[in-house]
Parts: structure tokens; C-alpha cells; sequence
């Protein structure tokens, strides 16, 4: 049974699970959420996701929301992307949920304000101070891998899955992957691994639809 993702192509969040599941090679399609002409929160889906949000997947009789739940789901389903261990599971744990609430939790707003809202109603106190807070992410991030190529044991897992989510996209919110080597490379392995696709290659919707 073919599994369906319900995203849309500027989601960070709903990338994290469609590259999981592309990467993972499992029997996947996405279905569109049209996210800014209201449709998240339409009836019909918050009887789907009572959230209100993207992604959610739907396997048979399972429906998950949140994307590291799904990308856990999937790593479960496939056997990849997972722990060798209970140590290395906690550990991939510990940077799923460092990355909601320090690395996508920040970058997602910040990426938001400064790209789909209209110029005039950009808050620039607060695109300031969600900058400083992108910037201490990515210091974290660029710390952490010096010296080795994935976050988790010696191999890609939904840890590094999880953390690229928002870094692989084209608008602009303070990232450059210049002023950071080490997650530059760290990128540069990831979009070497088979089958990646860039989030508008992977997922229905993009600015440009809306242009």
C-alpha cells in the first residue's frame, strides 16, 4: 500500500519526512496541501490533523503527524536511518529534538517572516532576534560536526535527516554555506546520498506557483 504524505513544497517540516521516505526507499506519494490558501485549516483536514499542521502521513489504518514521529515511523518500517544501539537511538533522539526546538523552530519562523509575508508587515525586531538565534543554531551544528561526517555513529541517520530539513532551501534567512564548512560538507554528503531531491524537486508547491 502505497503511503501518503500530505505536504507542500515550502514546508521545512514535511521535507524532513519526504526525504526520509525517499532516501528510505519506501512505496510513498504526497498529497498537496494548499498551506497559504487556508487549506490546513479546512474541516476536512484538521478531522485529518486536529494540529492544524503539515506533514502528516497516512500508511493504511496509521495516520502520524509531526515529522520526526513520521521520520521515526519510517526508520521503523524500512530498517534505516536508526540507532545501532539504545545509545546511539537516545543520541539521534536527543538531536530531533534539539533540532524542533533550537535549529527548525527558529530557522522555519525566520524563513517565514523574511520570504511570505509582505515587505511591509516583516517584523524587523523580530527577524533580529530569531537571526541571533539561527546563527547560535548553526554554531552548534558546525561544532558538532568537526571531525566527523554524520551526527550519529558512522553513517546517515533521521538525526542528520532531521537537521538539514530547513538548510537545503533557496530563500534567503541568514544561511550561507560558506560561513560554515563543516555543515557545508555535512550537506554536500547528504545530497550525494541516492535519491535525494532538493525539497521542490520532492514535493508539490513552491513560490514560484504563487508568483
Amino acid at each position: 500500500m502505497t503511503i501518503e504524505l500530505y505536504c507542500f513544497g515550502e514546508s521545512g517540516n514535511a521535507y524532513k519526512a519526504a526525504l526520509t521516505m525517499e532516501l528510505a526507499e519506501v512505496d510513498w506519494t504526497p498529497v498537496y496541501v494548499d498551506f497559504f490558501g487556508g487549506a490546513a485549516r479546512s474541516p476536512e483536514f484538521l478531522a485529518l490533523n486536529p494540529m492544524g499542521e503539515v506533514p502528516v502521513m497516512v500508511d493504511g489504518d496509521v495516520t502520524l503527524s509531526q515529522s520526526g514521529v513520521i521520520q521515526d515511523y519510517i526508520s521503523s518500517k524500512s530498517g534505516k536511518f536508526g540507532g545501532q544501539s539504545a545509545a546511539e537511538r537516545r543520541e539521534i533522539l536527543r538531536w530531533m529534538f534539539w533540532d524542533n526546538h533550537k535549529m527548525s523552530g527558529q530557522a522555519g519562523s525566520l524563513r517565514f517572516l523574511m520570504n511570505f509575508l509582505p515587505h511591509e508587515k516583516r517584523p524587523q525586531e523580530a527577524i533580529t532576534w530569531l537571526s541571533g538565534r539561527v546563527r547560535a543554531a548553526l554554531s552548534t551544528l558546525d561544532t558538532a560536526l568537526i571531525g566527523r561526517d554524520w551526527l550519529v555513529g558512522g553513517r546517515p541517520t533521521s538525526a542528520d535527516l532531521a537537521c538539514c530539513g530547513y538548510l537545503f532551501y533557496p530563500e534567503p534567512f541568514g544561511f550561507d554555506r560558506a560561513d560554515w564548512p563543516h555543515i557545508d560538507a555535512w550537506l554536500g554528503r547528504i545530497a550525494a546520498l541516492p535519491g535525494w531531491k532538493s525539497p521542490y524537486d520532492l514535493m508539490p508547491g513552491s513560490p514560484a506557483d504563487r508568483a
